[in-house]
């Protein structure tokens, strides 16, 4: 990424989603996380990975990066810290100043940001990532995949981690809920929040004008590859 294509400054969000929803995760207490769904599913919450160093899953994401790169919920940035280690221009983007402050001890740049307001180079990121369950901010997964697409440059492509096949498309909300290690419960407001698996993702991405290159696993995991059509 070339010095102008650099953030030379933080930014403000200019619109409240989820927001610092996930702020008691990413704290880093001794607790457990999930995320209880409207409709009944559980998800736990992966805080050790997210804490840790870039694991082995993310080598097949890494690897089809190839130029500057948008993190999008960045967390504690692992991810953008991969990309830098791989030789390519990263830039984290998180709506909780905690995540971002995380990102940056790790030596890598990040902005407070909200996808949907302005950012740096619309237009011009040769990737923007989605992962550990990013296709859910917003509660609304067109209108995400959407917003990426006017961020990358005609050639680029969004990677999204999605959920195994079966699920489809689920809209609807969420909450954060931890347990203390004396096991009280505590649980966060509700926040609009989204699902997408593998087979489902195919319809959502040509309604908003991307197709889908590659679905591929890593571990356990299920990412794709979306490009402009």
């Amino acid at each position: 990424m070339t010095s102008d294509l650099l953030p030379a400054a933080v930014g403000t969000v200019t619109r409240e989603p989820a927001g610092d929803a996930f702020a008691a995760a990413l704290g880093g207490r001794p607790a457990a996380h999930w995320l209880q769904h409207s409709d009944g599913q559980r998800s736990e919450l992966p805080v050790h990975r997210w804490h840790g160093p870039p694991e082995p899953a993310t080598r097949e994401v890494v690897a089809r990066c190839g130029g500057p790169t948008l993190d999008v919920g960045c967390g504690p940035g692992r991810l953008t810290l991969a990309l830098a280690r791989a030789g390519h221009a990263a830039v984290g983007v998180d709506v909780s100043p905690y995540a971002v402050n995380l990102t940056r001890s790790r030596g890598v740049v990040a902005l407070r940001r909200d996808v949907f307001a302005p950012l740096p180079a619309e237009g011009r990121w040769a990737h923007v990532l989605l992962m550990d369950g990013n296709i859910g901010i917003g509660g609304d997964p067109a209108a995400l995949l959407a917003r990426c697409r006017e961020l990358i440059r005609p050639d680029g492509s969004v990677l999204v981690e999605l959920e195994a096949p079966g699920p489809g498309l689920w809209c609807g909300q969420a909450r954060l809920v931890s347990r203390r290690a004396d096991g009280e419960l505590s649980r966060g407001s509700a926040f609009r929040w989204a699902r997408l698996d593998t087979r489902a993702v195919h319809g959502v991405a040509v309604s908003v004008g991307l197709g889908v290159r590659a679905v591929f696993g890593a571990g356990r995991r299920w990412f794709g590859e979306l490009v402009a059509r």
